[in-house]
């Protein structure tokens, strides 16, 4: 007969599923650390299973500088235990040379359920030369790593992840129209132009297999802003709609599949797009709480969280709720502020991203 050589428990006395869900609870950061405990934690640590688990949960990732230097950190923020996590130091971009790059000029992408970030781009701060490098972050491990450059150098444009897995960036340069394409696995390549030369970089949003990018109203509302929308499964831009496009009038965030923007004007109220009507909804609850200072970034997670993070790293986390018909407006949001450390008193954010880890 032959020896049983059954593999030893995660934990013993549980469970395999109590202890995966003992896991799931462990903060990233230490993952790396947790998997030298056992060769059982190690499999369970790195299985695709669990990175890709519907328990892990949302964190927010802010990327944040100093502007009196440009000196630039990424922070995680739990919003379960409201901890604060430091990242470890992004590489600098390989052809910035020994020049810090200016944290502004970067464009920034997310995978979310993927637990990876993509920081793309920039602009190195003595020379303002754009740049092609892609940096990326993996949750999992912790970790940055060097990725395949883009085929074009570019600051100040627009980046988003299709379909939840390849990376688009659109635009930069100076104002040029090129976009181009980056699939796991493979290699940067051309896709169709924006066929609109010049285009500023203002905001930008990805549902599904479509970006949306628009140059936004600015001071003093002289012109309507021009926008695209790309449709990922044709690789065809078509012109953003008329309602979508002149509602459009600050940062957005996409949560449980919908469009919300919260005003850069007033008391930044936030509203919602209706595809049907092509429309905004207001959305009930108040603008975002006067403890946020602008700057501010918004991102939204799937589960219905909208994360406005001012200056300081002070965040208005926003949950939305959806109402009944007789209730008055269908969307509500309400409001609570996680302030940030003192220690983040001179920071803004530059970014802000979701990833479930």
């Amino acid at each position: 007969m032959s020896p049983n050589f059954s593999a030893p428990p995660l934990i013993p006395g549980l469970p395999e599923e109590l202890a995966v869900h003992c896991l799931l609870h462990l903060p990233f950061p230490y993952h790396s650390l947790a998997r030298s405990v056992s060769s059982p934690w190690n499999r369970a640590l790195s299985s695709s299973a669990f990175l890709s688990s519907k328990s892990l949960h949302a964190h927010l990732f802010v990327f944040a500088f100093d502007p009196s230097n440009l000196g630039s950190q990424w922070q995680s923020l739990d919003p379960r235990s409201l901890r604060w996590f430091h990242l470890p130091s992004m590489p600098s971009p390989p052809d910035s040379g020994s020049t810090p790059a200016c944290p502004p000029a970067f464009a920034f992408a997310s995978i979310p359920r993927s637990g990876e970030l993509f920081v793309l781009g920039g602009l190195r701060s003595d020379t303002h030369t754009p740049l092609r490098s892609v940096m990326m972050y993996r949750a999992g491990t912790n970790s940055w790593s060097v990725a395949e450059p883009m085929i074009k150098p570019r600051a100040f444009f627009s980046a988003g992840a299709i379909d939840g897995r390849g990376i688009l960036a659109v635009g930069g340069d100076g104002g040029t129209d090129s976009v181009e394409r980056w699939e796991p696995g493979g290699r940067w390549r051309p896709s169709a132009g924006m066929g609109l030369e010049g285009i500023g970089r203002y905001d930008a949003a990805v549902m599904g297999s479509r970006m949306y990018v628009t140059e936004g109203w600015r001071w003093p509302f002289s012109f309507t802003p021009r926008a695209a929308v790309y449709d990922g499964k044709r690789d065809e831009w078509e012109e953003m709609r008329e309602g979508m496009r002149e509602g459009w009038t600050g940062s957005s965030g996409v949560a449980m599949g919908r469009l919300f923007v919260v005003s850069e004007f007033g008391d930044a109220r936030v509203k919602v797009y209706d595809e049907d009507k092509d429309d905004w909804d207001a959305v009930d609850g108040g603008g975002v709480p006067s403890e946020i200072r602008r700057p501010f970034t918004v991102s939204g997670s799937e589960e219905g969280t909208i994360y406005v993070v001012g200056k300081g790293l002070d965040v208005a986390v926003g949950e939305i709720v959806a109402r009944r018909k007789e209730e008055g407006n269908r969307w509500k949001v309400e409001w609570k502020v996680v302030k940030g450390p003192p220690a983040f008193r001179m920071l803004s954010p530059c970014c802000s991203l979701i990833l479930y880890a």
